[in-house]
């Protein structure tokens, strides 16, 4: 959540963070601003409450000429979503400006003791207070130095940044800029992502990559605890304990056309349409049909380890929860292992009993959600191992897990998953037959499996010919304020996640259900405004679910069912049906998801909703 952009170099660094800042728009849309140590020597900020184009509306008629400066787009935490709360904030009489992600938990204390020392607040934000404190430990040591000038010149900068942050409880991601010093930036992290990007001849600090496309494909992930002092012309690491560091220069693996709409109206009507390809992606390589199974680079487990292990844990958040628990059932039915699926924001605080021969995977897209990356640390922390499921190379959580599987899904810019969810899916059914195949799943067994995945991408691509349909069906019932989805066995995680979709684009209330569930409760909203969306494909429980249909059409109910048969009785009771192609039970959920995405984003654009930036969401979940 929020999103930092920084710029040091010969270029004027206003024009980068604005084109930064829509790019991490995603990130944090409630307020945005810019500062720029100008030529002058003077501090410029300009900052305002909304989208980024009300900031660059403001920017006509401000001006930015120096070629240092950072960018901030704000997911408000402390402090309305205003002009004064925005981002950058000043420390001390204007010699400290800051840029933060992130919740300072005992901001209120250091706020009373800044105060005390006559420091002025102006704003009601956490943010300010680290601001303040740079400069008052700034201070400090500088008076300590007294007319030594033998010192680093970036000395006293990296101590004070490092004084201050040992006294911050909570996460941050921090950029700061100092008026005297106006040829260096300093970034900082804790918990709140940041990254470098080495340029030639300057240099950028970013939240994610995405920023960094078309000007450096060369970057160096910072690390909790680091502090990195970046000029035009270098870049040096600081661990704020142990001192100096050396850092690595990886490979940003994104290009032009991922970032970019491609003629779409929406990134996430285009994520949608992308899925085939992830789907392929997910998979490439990790088919083995002379062994039956699947394969994989980076678990850093041998198949005699993973033999041993008596149970699995998958923990998540949002989306990604859902994908577990159709993990769960794809793993138990295969695998025959026992699983469980844990929120990460209440496996961080358990303290669940793990057998010995326990294993956690934490399924993540950004790999910086900061429940599940406190959820792996803890069950790190008691000797169990820890592996992840990850889309974004190079992420905290992908650093730290043990091992995992990358889904290769490119980025994904829409707040709302799409892509990375039937990606994620994609790879734990790829798990489930590796796993399977270590166990008790037989040779042909899987070869059915690995042939029947091989063809999902394909009927990924059929199920996209729902677009028209569900369109159709979204003006006839975008009027409507309550929506059920319900589903069994394979179709639950696809009814919590077709819900999910809607509620989040579209600020419709929808609950999903096991369909049976319907009648111990929910059964009570169902009215003539009230659709019920049932995903219903052939399968075992085909017949119990069209019971439960019959129950709502009783009632008066309108019915919307996806279904795999169009001449079937499902399709018979429903008001309205999208039709999609056959497949097994346990890849029903991937191919259904499809026209759910779909209808709940034409639902969304016919009600007028801002489909990528929901409002209250962020991208990146990276605050408690």
């Amino acid at each position: 959540m929020c999103g930092i952009v920084g710029y040091i170099g010969p270029k004027q660094a206003a024009g980068y963070l604005m084109e930064g800042l829509r790019r991490l728009e995603y990130r944090g849309y409630d307020s945005s601003g810019i500062v720029t140590l100008e030529d002058t020597g003077e501090v410029a900020i300009t900052k305002a409450a909304g989208r980024i184009d009300q900031l660059a509306a403001k920017l006509r008629d401000a001006s930015h000429q120096g070629g240092v400066g950072l960018g901030h787009t704000r997911w408000a935490t402390h402090g309305a979503a205003n002009d004064t709360n925005s981002h950058p904030h000043l420390g001390g009489q204007g010699e400290v400006a800051l840029v933060h992600n992130g919740v300072i938990e005992n901001f209120r204390n250091l706020r009373d003791q800044l105060e005390q020392m006559g420091y002025e607040f102006i704003s009601e934000t956490d943010s300010e207070v680290v601001a303040h404190l740079i400069a008052a430990e700034l201070k400090a040591v500088l008076e300590s130095l007294g007319d030594d000038t033998t010192h680093d010149p970036y000395a006293p900068l990296v101590e004070a940044v490092r004084a201050a942050t040992s006294q911050l409880r909570g996460t941050y991601g921090l950029g700061v800029v100092f008026r005297d010093y106006p040829e260096v930036v300093l970034a900082a992290r804790l918990g709140s992502p940041l990254v470098i990007g080495v340029g030639s001849g300057e240099n950028f600090i970013a939240s994610d990559g995405s920023p960094l496309v078309g000007h450096t494909d060369r970057i160096t992930y910072l690390s909790d605890h680091e502090i990195a002092v970046v000029t035009a012309d270098s870049i040096r690491l600081h661990d704020r304990e142990q001192g100096p560091i050396s850092h690595k220069v990886s490979l940003l693996e994104i290009d032009e056309s991922q970032v970019s709409l491609n003629g779409f109206p929406h990134y996430m009507l285009k994520e949608i349409f992308e899925q085939p390809e992830t789907i392929r992606a997910a998979m490439r390589g990790r088919l083995d049909e002379d062994e039956a199974t699947a394969k994989f680079g980076g678990l850093n487990l041998t198949p005699r380890q993973l033999q041993r292990v008596d149970r699995l844990v998958l923990t998540a958040c949002g989306t990604s929860w859902h994908s577990a628990l159709l993990g769960e059932y794809m793993l138990e039915a295969f695998a025959r292992i026992p699983v469980e699926v844990e929120y990460a924001s209440e496996l961080r605080y358990r303290n669940p009993p793990l057998s010995t021969n326990s294993l956690l995977f934490a399924i993540t897209q950004s790999g910086e959600t900061i429940d599940t990356l406190a959820a792996l640390r803890e069950i790190k922390r008691k000797g169990h191992p820890t592996l992840a499921i990850c889309n974004v190379v190079g992420s905290t959580i992908a650093r730290e897990a043990d091992g995992g599987v990358y889904l290769h899904a490119g980025p994904e810019i829409g707040v709302a998953s799409t892509k990375a969810y039937t990606s994620q899916c994609t790879v734990l059914a790829l798990l489930a037959l590796y796993i399977g195949r270590l166990n008790h799943l037989s040779f042909e067994a899987g070869l059915r499996i690995i042939e029947e995945l091989k063809a999902l991408p394909d009927q990924v691509e059929k199920a996209l010919d729902t677009n028209n349909e569900a369109r159709r069906i979204a003006a006839k019932y975008a009027g409507c304020n309550n929506f059920l989805y319900l589903g069994r066995q394979f179709n639950f995680p696809t009814a919590l996640e077709g819900a999910l979709k809607l509620k989040e684009i579209s600020y419709i209330h929808a609950e999903g259900y096991p369909a049976a569930e319907m009648k111990h409760g929910p059964i009570a909203l169902v009215d003539e405004n009230t659709p019920s969306v049932f995903i219903v494909p052939q399968g075992g429980v085909y017949h119990k679910v069209i019971s439960n249909m019959e129950e709502i059409k009783a009632r008066g109910g309108p019915l919307i069912a996806v279904v795999d048969d169009p001449s079937g009785r499902a399709a018979e009771l429903a008001d309205d049906v999208i039709c999609v192609p056959s497949v097994s039970e346990f890849l029903q959920p991937i191919v259904a998801a499809v026209p759910l995405q779909l209808l709940a984003y034409h639902i969304a654009v016919h009600r007028g909703c801002d489909v990528d930036k929901p409002r209250n969401l962020a991208k990146s979940v990276t605050v408690e």
